[in-house]
């Protein structure tokens, strides 16, 4: 008990939306670290669930302080509301509804913090059985789409290494609430999905550090939430979003090559994702013939009948999303200026904890054809220069 006396003052923050099923277990494990309540304050921000959640917490769980929005606000709002709520705290924890904790969860998040050895700490992320991992450290590639190390790989010497990393994952991870202040939480227009990697990505460049802490340990139903929503919907969040954060973040010598190059791509994706046949919008591979009469008049009903074609929702998505980075440009330009602005570190100091900069997401070859020709037109390499060095070293 003394150990957790000794801990800060901590508020977890849980967003909840239709999580009524994992709550139990979620609670239970925070409980059973056996943290004075005048140390830890556990806080339920509910966006709009029809489950049954907010009625089950008060039933089951009346010392969680429960918060009930009438609608979903999505994942960056609610922690940002949890975090205004919080009460007098030093740090905010921001945990996904469907984890449960180890016993050393907590201690091992927060150690780093207060010895002073980082700003931000993120959680090792299991499965749900333990038997594979979720997050184990992050990474980027140039155009913004973050992975998680580790992941879906099983358990092994290499995860349980201490150090600074790109982005702690939203669903475990602690947070000086000054800092979190600071650099003005979550982004609230990304909704959820990258809202941690541009956070992350942010406090670096604000002058913060992000830290590994492989000892603190949770364990994840994965993608529970995301499930119960139609796969468009999510795609164009995973899509729009690395423009947003890309467009927030690098230095703008690097800016204009890296965001042009990462349109196309996008384009690219969304028509191999589409499986539309671009050939028969092109001139030069029709067939064109003089007609007249009957046939001139069924040739014309037949064009009617085909001025629309059928377009999966996924590729109709990514559409969207780049017409979000247009209609949001100004609100992120100003967003960028702030960022910029108050600037600490280069991205030459950043970019190293990318890693992957050039990791290829789409196996086909006309993407990675593409992705060779942004690279070289662009000339990436001179911007990820000290990064392939870094691997190299690590290699040897």
């Amino acid at each position: 008990m003394s150990s957790a006396r000794s801990l800060p003052r901590t508020a977890i923050v849980l967003p909840n939306y239709n999580g009524k099923r994992h709550l139990d277990p979620c609670i239970h494990s925070l409980q059973e670290m056996a943290i004075p309540e005048d140390r830890l304050e556990i806080l339920v921000v509910d966006n709009g669930s029809v489950d049954g959640s907010v009625e089950h917490l008060r039933r089951r769980h009346p010392r969680v302080r429960v918060h009930e929005n009438g609608a979903n606000l999505g994942f960056s709002a609610a922690c940002n509301q949890g975090a205004r709520l919080a009460g007098d705290v030093d740090v905010l924890v921001f945990l996904n509804n469907d984890m449960r904790v180890a016993p050393g969860f907590l201690a091992e998040l927060l150690r780093p913090i207060q010895e002073k050895r980082a700003h931000c700490t993120a959680a090792k992320i299991l499965s749900w059985d333990g038997h594979r991992l979720n997050y184990a450290g992050s990474g980027m590639n140039f155009h913004g789409i973050g992975y998680q190390k580790g992941y879906n790989e099983a358990p092994a010497p290499e995860h349980d290494v201490e150090g600074p990393t790109l982005f702690a994952c939203g669903g475990a991870m602690a947070i000086e609430r000054t800092v979190f202040d600071n650099v003005l939480g979550f982004d609230e227009d990304y909704f959820a999905y990258y809202e941690d990697a541009d956070l992350g990505w942010r406090l670096w460049v604000l002058g913060y550090d992000v830290l590994y802490a492989p000892r603190s340990v949770v364990y994840h139903h994965h993608s529970v939430t995301s499930r119960s929503f139609p796969n468009e919907l999510i795609r164009l969040l995973q899509i729009r979003n690395p423009l947003l954060t890309i467009l927030k973040n690098y230095e703008r010598a690097h800016l204009d090559g890296i965001l042009s190059a990462a349109v196309l791509l996008a384009v690219r994706r969304a028509l191999i994702v589409g499986g539309i046949d671009v050939d028969r919008f092109r001139i030069e591979k029709s067939r064109s013939r003089p007609i007249g009469g009957l046939r001139e008049v069924l040739v014309k009903a037949q064009r009617r009948l085909g001025r629309k074609l059928s377009v999966s929702k996924l590729a109709l998505a990514d559409l969207v999303a780049l017409g979000d980075l247009g209609d949001l440009l100004p609100r992120f330009v100003e967003k960028r200026a702030w960022i910029q602005e108050r600037r600490k570190r280069a991205d030459a100091e950043i970019l190293p904890m990318f890693e992957e900069p050039f990791w290829c997401v789409e196996p086909r070859e006309s993407y990675k054809v593409l992705l060779q020709t942004v690279r070289e037109f662009f000339e990436l390499d001179k911007v990820f220069r000290d990064v392939e060095r870094s691997r190299r070293g690590r290699a040897r």
